[in-house]
């Protein structure tokens, strides 16, 4: 597996429910399309890796990245498999657009118990640069 995956905020979905409904609902022959603005400079890393999930401050769920793909109107396509990989929450602050991320999250559950803090309390602390 890519040692390099990305990052991305779920504009507009409140809950991993809501993010498992979207994908869902855009899957097509075994893919999801993630459209951007900006191709990756790091686009060939980046085959193999994941997309990593974020909602309500906490990465929740990954896909893996198939390929990128230019469209005509400008944008770009990140093309991922539409199998969705629920993860412990980890805590991560949000951003515009993606980002790039060195690591790989587990499937196991979080030891330190941060993820389980409740969202509201998580970016309170957050702001505070205390998590």
């Amino acid at each position: 597996m890519s040692s390099l995956h990305l990052t991305k905020v779920a504009f507009g979905c409140a809950s991993l429910e809501a993010l498992t409904n979207r994908v869902a609902r855009r899957a097509s022959k075994g893919e999801v399309r993630v459209v951007t603005r900006m191709r990756p400079k790091r686009a060939d890393e980046l085959i193999g890796g994941s997309l990593h999930w974020i909602v309500k401050h906490r990465i929740v769920a990954r896909q893996q990245i198939l390929r990128i793909d230019d469209r005509g109107d400008g944008r770009i396509d990140i093309v991922c498999s539409d199998q969705l990989v629920m993860l412990p929450p980890v805590p991560k602050r949000a951003h515009q657009g993606w980002r790039y991320f060195e690591e790989d999250i587990s499937e196991e559950a979080d030891p330190s118990g941060v993820g389980d803090l409740p969202p509201r309390l998580y970016g309170k602390l957050a702001k505070l640069n205390l998590v």
